[in-house]
């Protein structure tokens, strides 16, 4: 053995000695843990349930697909039994509880794909009526980022209330890293939503987004502080968007208690951490926002300089 070989001997023990710390990073029993490379493939497989024929496997012929969709929900199917399984033991959870309640989830989760793909319908609809520069919905499926994690989140939403813990948010994150867009598995988002142009757009877990809403790149939806840490878990934390609400590029909306009210504008760049009332354009001009009330049908025109007012 020569000097370098015995350094690198050296090296690993000293790393698997390192290993016997019993700290939250130390543990290395490689079948309790999920696998991120299977759920991975499992949200590539889910998307050609969603979008047959966008998705496919190019080997797969139309006459087929039956058979190839039994072939499909029956891989992601014991994988994600397989992986539940694991998450709910992780937790705390005995075998025998964590696999027949895993098995359960599976069937559960599967009997929402109509719905949730009606509800993704809605989404590539908005997108098209809201985006001038889109040729054909076949282009958002296939090109639009937004769409894309929005769908993620869509399937991950659902695992997370039927709480499945960590498998939901490995789910969005992995949508995350793709396209820059975070949306928490908690959040709850209505009908017709449009993501336009995503990238740096942040929706925390107690969001709550209503119909028809629209947000551009760089739109946080967060909370106001993080100081207190665990005590603050289970606390709406995250602004509620009320619907037709659109906002525009870079804007903050921050707080569990700020509103947005239904047909607000956000303009690019607010940062917003009281409530707005319905009907209202939030703009900055001369790095003061300004307030000023819309007419919308179905609504009195609202008094936003007296809410203003109340704001100082």
């Amino acid at each position: 053995m020569n000097l370098i070989e015995e350094k690198i001997e050296g090296i690993v023990e000293t790393i698997l000695s390192d290993y016997n710390g019993d700290r939250d990073i130390d543990k290395i029993d490689l079948f309790s843990h999920p696998d991120k490379a299977i759920i991975t493939d499992m949200i590539h497989k889910l998307l050609r349930i969603v979008y047959p024929g966008f998705y496919r496997d190019k080997s797969y012929r139309f006459y087929n697909v039956k058979h190839n969709l039994s072939m499909l929900i029956e891989d992601v199917m014991y994988n994600l039994n397989r992986q539940t399984t694991l998450m709910l033991q992780a937790h705390g959870a005995d075998a025998a509880w964590s696999a027949e309640r895993a098995q359960q989830v599976c069937l559960e989760f599967f009997d929402a794909i109509p719905k949730l793909r009606a509800l993704i319908q809605t989404d590539v609809q908005a997108a098209y009526d809201g985006d001038p520069a889109a040729t054909s919905k076949d282009e958002i499926i296939f090109c639009y980022p937004g769409l894309f994690a929005i769908t993620v989140y869509r399937l991950a939403h659902v695992l997370y209330e039927l709480k499945v813990p960590m498998l939901p948010r490995i789910m969005t994150e992995h949508a995350h890293s793709i396209t820059g867009i975070d949306i928490h598995p908690g959040a709850t988002v209505g009908e017709y939503f449009f993501i336009d142009h995503g990238t740096g757009i942040v929706i925390g877990e107690t969001t709550i987004i209503g119909k028809c809403v629209k947000i551009y790149q760089g739109v946080t939806l967060g909370g106001l502080t993080t100081r207190g840490g665990q005590s603050l878990r289970g606390s709406k934390r995250h602004p509620t968007i009320e619907d037709n609400v659109t906002i525009y590029a870079g804007a903050s909306v921050l707080g569990g208690n700020t509103v947005i009210g239904r047909d607000s504008v956000i303009g690019a760049n607010s940062f917003i951490t009281k409530s707005i009332p319905p009907c209202t354009t939030v703009s900055i001009k001369s790095q003061e926002l300004q307030f000023k009330a819309r007419n919308c049908a179905g609504c009195q025109k609202a008094q936003a300089e007296p809410f203003w007012e109340n704001q100082k």
